[in-house]
């Protein structure tokens, strides 16, 4: 007979061992890579996730309005999420004219003026663009013009660029360019109700002549030019609130207050609520 030929191996629990093991071994690759956390990925998951379940958000860049769309200074702030609000979540009774709902919180009592000025300003800023592009010899100043939301209002400011100023120099007087830009603002300024301040700044190169005119002098005058501007081409006498120059003590740039872009003008429409005209008071 012929002989068996015994061929010998491994046994079969060693097999079974060996697929455990590497089970066990994936396992646990996989348990530290889940304890060690990358932000990054986890915000771009959930950025998909949010995305695939149709879930949306609002970015908003804080920063300048200009005349051509871009702002000044070279890096704006960044933009952040601005969280949806719903439009009641505890309300008894319909505010839909109010932002803020919730008679628990309270918040159905805020005046509608507060969602109304920033659209009122955003229009206003649109408004004075638009006039502005319709001049083509005010281009080459457009970057001298910078328009910035507050909480104090609107504020318009005219700057002084080196080698490209709006004032003559040392003088209240402005160039013709200026005076245009100013008069082409005066007809959108006069439809709004707010009222308006006028504040002068120098910077600190200049110094008091012989017959003591300096700074202060200097930027009260271009103010109230400014102010004379704007009331011969249409806004108001009582629309004004003040006329003020402050020399070189608010300068635009504290870190060298010898740059141009220190001496500007600036117009501030204000958010506050329009004082009551005189035959008010007279007819009472």
């Amino acid at each position: 007979m012929a002989e068996k030929k015994i061929i010998e191996g491994a046994p079969e629990w060693i097999v079974l061992f060996a697929d455990l093991m590497s089970l066990l071994v994936v396992f646990f690759v996989l348990i530290i890579s889940f304890s060690i956390q990358d932000n990054k990925k986890l915000q771009v998951v959930a950025g998909s996730m949010k995305e695939a379940f149709g879930v949306q958000f609002e970015r908003r860049t804080s920063g300048m309005i200009e005349v051509n769309g871009t702002p000044v200074h070279e890096f704006s702030r960044q933009p952040a999420l601005v969280e949806n609000e719903k439009d009641t979540d505890f309300a008894d009774e319909d505010h839909s004219q109010k932002r803020k709902q919730g008679a628990e919180a309270n918040t159905h009592d805020i005046e509608k003026t507060i969602i109304e000025r920033p659209r009122q300003f955003a229009l206003a800023a649109a408004s004075l663009r638009q006039a502005w592009q319709e001049m083509p010899e005010l281009a080459e100043i457009s970057n001298n013009i910078q328009m910035e939301e507050s909480p104090e209002g609107l504020n318009i400011q005219l700057i002084d660029e080196d080698g490209r100023s709006m004032f003559r120099t040392g003088s209240a007087q402005p160039y013709n360019r200026t005076r245009k830009l100013i008069a082409k603002m005066a007809p959108i300024l006069a439809n709004l109700p707010n009222r308006i301040s006028i504040t002068g700044h120098t910077d600190s190169a200049m110094s008091r002549n012989d017959s003591g005119y300096g700074q202060w002098e200097l930027s009260a005058d271009r103010a109230s030019i400014v102010r004379r501007i704007l009331s011969e081409n249409g806004v108001p006498h009582e629309q004004f609130y003040q006329v003020s120059g402050k020399a070189d003590t608010e300068p635009l740039f504290p870190s060298d207050s010898l740059l141009a872009a220190n001496r500007r003008v600036s117009i501030l429409i204000m958010a506050e609520a329009p004082p009551l005209p005189a035959e008010h008071y007279n007819g009472n």
